[in-house]
C-alpha cells in the first residue's frame, strides 16, 4: 500500500469511527439511568469506538490536523469519554466511573482543548459556538467535582465559568446569556449554603468517623435477622424555588452523598493529591482500567429524579422493586409540599413564632426546668393514633408539579402500597408526611420502615435562623445528613472561625452518643423485627440513629417543646428507651449542648446529667 493510500485510510477511518461514535452516543444518552444490567453491550461499543479514536488521534495527530481536526474536536472525543464515565456512574453508582471522569475532565481543562486562541489573544469577542462548548464542560466537570467532593476544584470552575459568561455576553443571545447567567447563579446559590462547615467531615460514610461494617453490633435476636442490605434507593426532590444546580438539588445532593462510601487509606491521598494523573498519557491507553478502592464495598445503586411525573415515578419504582436482590432493601427519599407551590422548607407558622418568643421570655431558667405549656397527648407515641384520626386526610398527598389537575401530579400514600410486597425504606421531607402513617399495617407483605419530617419547620436562634428560612434549608434531611451541623444552625452557632479540631470533638462526642442509643436498641425486647434490620445495614444505621438525635433535641428544645408539629415521626414505633425525654436522650442532648454552650435553650428534666461514659468530651466545651 502506497503511503498516500495509508494516510487517507487513517484519516478515513477515524472520521467514520468519529460518525459511528457521534451515533452510539447519542443512544447511550437516551437510555433511562434505572434499571441493572442493562445496556452493558452498547455501553462497553461506545468505550471501544471512542478508545479507537483516541489512539488514532494521538498516532496520527499531524495528519489529521492537515484534514481539518480542530483542537476542540480532540477535547470533545476526551469530553465524551468523561460523559460515558459519567452515564455509567448514574447506572451503577460505581465510584471508580466518577473518578475515570474526573480524570478526563481535568485533562481537557490543563490542556485547554475549548480554549478560544483568538479572543484569548485579545479583542475579539469569544466565538459563540466555542464558548457554547467550554460552558458546558465546565458545567458537567462542575457535577463530577460536586458529587466526588473536589472543593477545590470546584471553586475554580465556578469562578471559570462565571468569567467566561461575562466575557460571551457580547457574542451570545440575550436569551442565551440570561441562560448561562441563570446557571452561574444557580451554582453561587449551591456553594453559598454547601459552605466549608458543612463539608468540615464527609457527608459520605467514612471510616475516620463512622463505624466500620464489620464492627457493627448485633441485637440478641440475630439468627431471626434475614440480612438485609441497601441495594437500591430512590431520591426524588419537588419543591418550589429549591436550591439546586443542574438537575442536582441541594437535598437530593446531600442524601446521594450518604450513601456513598468515602475512599479511605492510602487509596484517598494518592488519589487526591496525584496531580501528574491526567488519564491521557501513554500509561492511560486502557480506558476501562480500574482505579477502585478494593477496600470499599459497592455503592448502593441510586437513581435521582429532579421533579418527576407521577407516572415515571411509579415506572422507575417499579421496575426497581422487580429487581430488587432477595437481601436488599429500598430506600425512597421524598422531599416534596403538599400544596401547591408551598416550600416546605421555608414553612414556619405565626402562631410557633408567638409561642416561642413567649416561651423564651417566660422560660429563665429553660436549661433545666419546664416551662408552663398546657399538657397535649403524647406526641412520640404513633401507634396511638389510630387510622381514624386520619380519616380526614385521606386525600393527604406530595405534590410533584407546577400546575395541572390533583391527580396526575399528586402522590399519594396508597400509590406506595403495592410495592410493600418487598421490603423498603421511606423517608419523606415534607408538610403532609404525617399522611403516609396510614401505610402502616396496610403493607402487602414486609413492613415499611418510615420516617417522616415534622410538618412544620422548627425556628432557629440568633444569626442561623434569617439563614435558614432565606436559604430554603431543609432541616430534617440536614439532620439526617449533617447532624452536628444541623445542630449548630438551629442553635445559633456559627461555624465560621470553628477550628477543625473543635468540631473534631464535637463529632467524637456525637459518635459516642450514637452508640449509647445503638446499644439501647439492640439490647431491648422491643425493638421491631425491622429495625434489626435497619441496624445491620450500615448506612440506614446511620440514618436511623441520626433520627433519634434530630426528635430528642426537637423536642427537647425550648421553642418547640411538647409541640406535635414541630417533631419528627417514626413507624414503626422505636423501644420507650429512646423516647426523647428518656434519661439516655437527655443525657446525649445536654452533653452536646454543654459541648456548645447551649445548654440553656433546651428544657430538661430536674437532675438530668452527662452519662459518665462521656465524660472525657464534656470537658471539651467550645467557646
Amino acid at each position: 500500500m502506497a503511503q498516500g493510500q495509508g494516510t487517507i485510510s487513517a484519516t478515513e477511518h477515524f472520521w467514520f469511527l468519529l460518525d459511528k461514535g457521534d451515533r452510539k452516543f447519542s443512544r447511550i444518552r437516551e437510555l433511562p439511568n434505572f434499571g441493572r444490567a442493562r445496556n452493558d453491550a452498547d455501553f462497553q461499543k461506545a468505550f471501544k469506538i471512542y478508545t479507537q479514536l483516541w489512539k488514532l488521534q494521538q498516532e496520527n495527530r499531524q495528519k489529521l490536523v492537515e484534514a481539518g481536526l480542530k483542537r476542540w474536536e480532540i477535547g470533545e472525543i476526551a469530553s465524551r469519554i468523561a460523559q460515558l464515565y459519567y452515564f455509567q456512574y448514574q447506572r451503577t453508582s460505581d465510584s471508580g466511573n466518577l473518578l475515570e471522569a474526573y480524570v478526563f475532565y481535568e485533562a481537557i481543562l490543563t490542556r485547554e482543548y475549548f480554549r478560544d486562541s483568538a479572543a484569548a489573544s485579545g479583542g475579539s469577542a469569544p466565538d459563540p459556538a466555542l464558548a457554547n462548548k467550554q460552558l458546558r464542560f465546565f458545567a458537567r466537570f462542575l457535577i463530577v467535582c460536586l458529587v466526588l467532593g473536589r472543593r477545590d476544584m470546584v471553586s475554580i470552575l465556578a469562578n471559570h465559568l462565571r468569567t467566561l459568561v461575562d466575557e460571551s455576553r457580547r457574542s451570545f443571545q440575550e436569551i442565551e446569556y440570561k441562560e448561562w447567567k441563570h446557571v452561574v447563579q444557580e451554582i453561587i446559590r449551591f456553594l453559598k449554603l454547601d459552605t466549608s462547615f458543612m463539608n468540615m467531615r464527609p457527608l459520605r460514610y467514612s471510616f475516620v468517623y463512622d463505624t466500620h461494617p464489620d464492627s457493627l453490633p448485633v441485637a440478641a435476636s440475630y439468627n431471626s435477622r434475614k440480612g438485609l442490605v441497601l441495594r437500591d434507593a430512590i431520591l426524588s426532590s419537588y419543591c418550589h424555588n429549591e436550591v439546586k444546580f443542574a438537575e442536582l438539588t441541594l437535598d437530593t445532593f446531600r442524601m446521594l452523598q450518604c450513601l456513598e462510601w468515602e475512599p479511605c487509606g492510602s487509596f484517598s491521598l494518592n488519589i487526591a493529591t496525584d496531580s501528574n494523573y491526567n488519564g491521557m498519557g501513554p500509561n492511560r491507553v486502557n480506558l476501562l482500567q480500574d482505579i477502585r478502592d478494593s477496600a470499599l464495598p459497592p455503592n448502593p445503586h441510586k437513581v435521582i429524579l429532579y421533579r418527576p411525573t407521577i407516572t415515571y415515578f411509579l415506572v422507575v419504582l417499579a421496575t426497581i422493586c422487580e429487581e430488587l436482590p432477595p437481601d436488599g432493601i429500598l430506600l425512597i427519599y421524598l422531599s416534596a409540599s403538599g400544596e401547591i407551590g408551598e416550600n416546605y422548607p421555608m414553612l414556619l407558622s405565626s402562631k410557633c413564632s408567638v409561642d416561642a418568643e413567649k416561651q423564651r421570655g417566660d422560660s429563665t431558667d429553660a436549661g433545666m426546668t419546664s416551662p408552663q405549656v398546657s399538657p397535649i397527648k403524647n406526641p412520640f407515641d404513633t401507634s396511638s393514633q389510630s387510622k381514624e384520626s386520619y380519616n380526614d386526610k385521606e386525600e393527604a398527598f406530595l405534590w410533584l408539579g407546577s400546575r395541572g389537575i390533583k391527580g396526575s401530579n399528586s402522590l399519594h400514600p396508597c400509590d406506595l402500597i403495592p410495592f410493600t410486597r418487598k421490603p423498603l425504606f421511606l423517608i419523606i421531607d415534607s408538610n403532609n408526611s404525617h399522611a403516609f402513617k396510614v401505610i402502616h399495617g396496610e403493607e402487602k407483605g414486609e413492613t415499611m420502615a418510615m420516617l417522616l419530617s415534622p410538618t412544620s419547620q422548627s425556628p432557629a436562634m440568633g444569626a442561623a435562623s434569617e439563614s435558614s428560612r432565606n436559604q430554603n434549608i431543609s432541616q430534617f434531611t440536614m439532620f439526617l445528613t449533617a447532624p452536628v451541623q444541623a445542630f449548630c444552625i438551629l442553635l445559633g452557632v456559627s461555624g465560621i472561625n470553628m477550628e477543625k479540631e473543635t468540631y473534631n470533638n464535637a463529632e467524637k462526642l456525637f459518635s459516642s452518643s450514637l452508640n449509647d442509643w445503638e446499644n439501647a436498641l439492640l439490647a431491648s425486647d422491643e425493638l421491631h423485627p425491622i429495625w434489626i434490620e435497619v441496624l445491620g445495614d450500615p448506612f440506614l444505621r446511620r440514618f436511623l440513629l441520626r433520627f433519634v438525635f434530630c426528635r430528642s433535641v426537637l423536642a427537647l428544645y425550648n421553642l418547640t417543646f411538647h409541640q406535635e408539629e414541630f417533631l419528627p415521626s417514626c413507624l414503626p414505633d422505636l423501644p420507650d428507651c429512646l423516647h426523647p425525654e428518656s434519661d439516655l436522650s437527655e443525657s446525649v442532648v445536654l452533653a452536646l449542648a454543654n459541648f456548645f454552650g447551649v445548654n440553656g435553650h433546651f428544657v430538661f428534666s430536674k437532675g438530668t446529667k452527662v452519662l459518665e461514659l462521656m465524660a472525657d468530651h464534656r470537658l471539651l466545651v467550645y467557646t
